[in-house]
């Protein structure tokens, strides 16, 4: 656990009081105003740890409406170290906190501020309280509060830190006895030989044996982790894909492999995770951190997978901005909403299930039953974000309506297959997966929204993860975006992200939105001058919302601090709307 270096003769310290002392002089005492001065020292002292303080942060109350605390530290997991809430010199601090305790405020690791005075509530009990005119007490009661740790979290992040350098190894011995028992388990070697045939058919008919197997380790460590975190006792036999795999499993699981010993073996890590978890109340908050945990071992694990996909999931306020200006374009140019019947919504690119969440809150009760089981699309081709957006689709829906119901608007299948004209050979995965992208392929999709992937290529031909060829696909993009440009280097317009528009922009059919949030350099670049010219033909508004970060172009941006995915290239959000000549 790292410790807070501040001393009260640092900058950030006096710069504190210097602010306090520029509001008394100016009169000015409102606990809006004299917060900021906090706030600036908290938000530096956070950055010691790699936290960020969230203003305005909710707290979910069972049954009642949610509170809202000053400002949350929270890691790179979402997890919560700290709570903090200010008052002004006015106000009697001890009536405040006496009145927050009483409206659910929790009390694990709490900080009441005002101007002169700080009260430190830690573990439900009354910790500690500084006089705050005296640096050294203001410099000791932020070092208590930063530096505590609940026992879950410090478990979790000890934890990380062994498992982190382990994943390969694991991977690696899970991957040997694979290979083994597919040279001498005949049971394994017809099914192994099965789930081959149902994933070439469905995700990649170029699927290597590798990223088949690669599959397979990601069910056997991530299995437990799913179904003890979202509750979910049968999720093995209720998750379509996952039955698949567990036929493998089942014929691997023999005198040389047992899956309890496995899990007995990673019972610490396990454990860490399901009780960092447990300390999360709000569950968006917990597929948050559920998120970071998945890419963070995947990322570990299967680099090139991730490499080839792009997987870069996509923050939750620009989720929020995405379908709120969804929302809008719906009711000004179609007076629909997203919550009206026939109007389809699909996310070709879903993840671990985050813009399909978020649309189901814009829905209300009583409409969400009928769209939730006939409206609502999304697809993913890995394994591992599909487990985790079935299981919070289903989890958001059983909050909002007390009722569990499976989520058959999910299908594990690659988005552009579908688009392909010759299916003949694509059973997609099984007969229940089948089914969906059927019932998908006849929807009449009116909102296609996500973020697609967005890797134009790789460094070595030679990697099993090299790009796929869609031929009717490629072939659309080559006869409007590519025909239509002026350019003579067009490989650009190989990248996922142009198919995805493409992709889209021919799914909706006569009338519909597109939003995407993708890589930015069809806004200005020469190569797809085309790609605009078709654009600005294909649509009657297009609001293009460039955020920029392209460090390649600009080293002295930092893709951390200047790109909202933290990557290289620069990033837009983008809604195209073809209006209909009759209403939706």
């Amino acid at each position: 656990m790292p410790s807070l270096t501040l001393k009260p003769m640092h900058k950030v310290v006096a710069a504190y009081y210097d602010n306090l002392a520029k509001f008394a002089r100016l009169g000015i005492k409102h606990e809006t105003a004299v917060r900021s001065a906090f706030q600036e020292l908290l938000e530096s002292c956070a950055r010691q740890f790699d936290w960020k303080l969230v203003p305005e942060y909710r707290i979910k109350r069972k049954g009642q409406a949610d509170a809202s605390a000053d400002g949350v530290l929270l890691d790179n997991y979402g997890l919560n170290h700290g709570l903090w809430e200010a008052k002004d010199s006015a106000d009697d601090l001890d009536k405040e906190i006496k009145h927050k305790f009483s409206i659910g405020y929790p009390k694990q690791n709490i900080l009441f501020w005002q101007p002169d005075r700080a009260v430190l509530y830690q573990n439900s009990e009354r910790f500690y309280e500084a006089d705050l005119t005296k640096s050294e007490d203001l410099v000791h009661v932020l070092t208590l509060f930063l530096e505590f740790a609940p026992p879950a979290i410090a478990e979790w992040e000890k934890a990380v830190e062994e498992f982190r350098d382990k994943v390969p190894q694991i991977g690696a011995s899970l991957k040997a006895l694979i290979e083994k028992e597919r040279q001498t388990n005949k049971k394994f070697i017809t099914a192994f030989e099965d789930f081959c045939s149902l994933c070439r058919g469905s995700l990649n008919p170029n699927i290597s044996l590798e990223a088949v197997e690669e599959m397979i380790i990601q069910h056997i460590l991530t299995e437990r982790t799913f179904r003890k975190i979202f509750d979910v006792a049968d999720f093995i036999s209720r998750n379509v894909i996952a039955q698949e795999i567990e036929k493998v499993i089942t014929a691997l699981n023999s005198r040389v492999f047992s899956r309890d010993d496995f899990s007995k073996s990673l019972e610490h890590f396990y454990g860490a995770i399901e009780n960092a978890a447990a300390t999360i109340t709000d569950f968006h908050e917990k597929q948050t951190f559920l998120n970071t945990v998945y890419e963070r071992f995947f990322q570990g694990f299967c680099v090139k997978v991730a490499d080839t996909h792009g997987i870069v999931y996509t923050p939750q306020p620009l989720v929020n901005f995405m379908v709120a200006s969804v929302e809008h374009v719906l009711r000004e140019e179609f007076g629909k909403t997203l919550a009206d019947r026939d109007v389809h919504i699909l996310d070709p690119f879903t993840g671990t299930g985050n813009f399909i969440v978020n649309i189901m809150r814009h829905i209300p009760k009583t409409a969400l039953p009928h769209k939730f089981a006939h409206e609502l699309h999304c697809n993913e081709i890995m394994l591992l974000p599909y487990y985790v957006a079935s299981m919070s689709i289903e989890h958001a829906y059983w909050e909002a309506t007390g009722k569990y119901e499976p989520f058959e608007g999910i299908c594990l299948v690659d988005t552009f297959q579908t688009a392909e004209k010759d299916q003949t050979e694509f059973a997609f995965f099984n007969e229940k997966n089948s089914e969906r992208v059927n019932r998908q392929k006849k929807a009449p999709i009116r909102v296609v929204i996500g973020n697609p992937p967005y890797n134009a290529g790789q460094a070595d031909e030679n990697d099993n993860n090299k790009n796929r060829k869609y031929p009717e696909l490629d072939r659309r993009v080559s006869t409007t975006y590519g025909e239509a440009s002026k350019a003579t280097l067009l490989r650009k317009l190989s990248d996922p992200y142009v198919k995805a528009i493409r992709y889209a922009s021919d799914r909706i059919g006569d009338s519909g939105i597109v939003c995407f949030v993708n890589n930015n350099s069809f806004v200005t670049e020469k190569t797809f001058d085309g790609m605009r010219k078709e654009l600005e033909k294909d649509f009657d508004l297009i609001y293009v919302l460039d955020l920029g970060g392209n460090v390649r172009k600009n080293p002295k941006l930092s893709g951390t601090t200047h790109n909202v995915f933290g990557i290289q290239v620069g990033v837009s959000v983008n809604v195209f709307v073809r209006k209909p000549k009759s209403k939706l």
